[in-house]
């Protein structure tokens, strides 16, 4: 499968890849092993396999991990709290607050070195003393918010881990930051964690029941710009394809260019049949109040009806972070009618 040439986060809050398409090609077997900080025999070392099937060794477990905000929001819901000392990514808006990929971390008590695609303060990075770098992977071995142009000189400052979070069900990059959080200390027993991953199985279930009494409902998960109506492909977005396990009909588009979505013209942007539309709803797409003057849109059979329910396209990978998600997915299938 060849490779693209560049890969860039457009002020759309979609990815764009120039050059040969093929984004988002994962590497097989995401189930790299990994193991917790050791104290046999007095031996404090730490290790790690990340999905690039790089094996990360220390002295000692990170204590000043640095990570993109997806990241540390994952970890610090399996309990990885204080060892988070930097963030990059989206994790502030315009206003100050927390950015909703910021999940439950506190912006204000962590480092941020860089705010969006392309910004990474090296200098402020290095007086973090970092010990680790975490991020997500869309097309391995590339690290998600790492600049390619100063990535030599930032992962010559600390060791890097990358999970990959495409191609692969919602349950893989979950369970490989569970095994992340239990090697840098986490206590994946607490109270927090457990009740999380209860809500979570329940909100399966019963998004499993809700698309087995609606089943003829068809859902189309998107992201809307200014100029164009971007259609996701089920098969790359975790989250999507485990909708799909539970029975959820998500539209197949069939002409995914880049290997993440249909690029439709807003003349073309009724292409599919949807009863239901998950719309991106990150603060770099636009939402329905921003659509209320583009008449393709409000002719679109969901949109007339009410049934577009927001869509965290980028979710936090854990099971505090999805469940709201699929919880609010299987409200919107039981209010949804058929309307295609």
């Amino acid at each position: 499968m060849p490779h693209a040439r560049s890969i860039q986060f457009t002020r759309r809050g979609v990815l764009a890849v120039s050059g040969a398409v093929a984004f988002g090609a994962l590497a097989a077997g995401c189930g790299g092993e990994s193991s917790s900080a050791s104290t046999k025999g007095g031996d404090d070392s730490w290790s790690f396999t990340d999905d690039r099937k790089k094996k990360i060794t220390a002295k000692k477990r990170p204590s000043h991990v640095v990570a993109y905000i997806g990241s540390a929001a994952a970890l610090h819901d399996f309990g990885v709290v204080d060892q988070v000392v930097g963030v990059f990514g989206p994790s502030k808006l315009k206003n100050g607050k927390p950015d909703p990929q910021a999940g439950n971390v506190d912006v204000d008590k962590v480092t941020i070195v860089g705010n969006v695609y392309g910004e990474f303060n090296i200098e402020k990075y290095a007086t973090l003393n970092p010990d680790l770098l975490v991020t997500n992977m869309y097309q391995p071995p590339a690290l998600w918010f790492v600049p390619d142009d100063s990535k030599t000189k930032i992962l010559a400052l600390a060791p890097s881990v990358g999970i990959s979070v495409a191609n692969v069900s919602l349950l893989e990059p979950i369970k490989r930051y569970e095994e992340l959080a239990r090697s840098l200390g986490a206590d994946l027993q607490a109270k927090p964690v457990t009740d999380a991953k209860a809500r979570f199985d329940k909100a399966s279930a019963t998004l499993r029941a809700a698309a087995k009494a609606h089943g003829r409902l068809k859902v189309l998960a998107a992201s809307a710009s200014t100029d164009l109506f971007y259609v996701s492909d089920p098969k790359v977005y975790a989250d999507l394809s485990y909708f799909q396990s539970l029975g959820v009909d998500v539209i197949q588009p069939n002409k995914v260019q880049g290997g993440f979505f249909e690029n439709l013209s807003w003349e073309k942007a009724d292409k599919y049949a949807a009863d239901v539309i998950l719309l991106d709803n990150r603060t770099s797409a636009l939402q329905p109040r921003n659509l209320t003057a583009n008449p393709t849109w409000s002719r679109l059979p969901a949109v007339k009806a009410g049934q577009v329910t927001p869509w965290l396209s980028e979710p936090r990978f854990s099971y505090a972070g999805t469940a709201p998600l699929i919880e609010r997915l299987a409200g919107a299938l039981q209010k949804a009618k058929k309307v295609t």
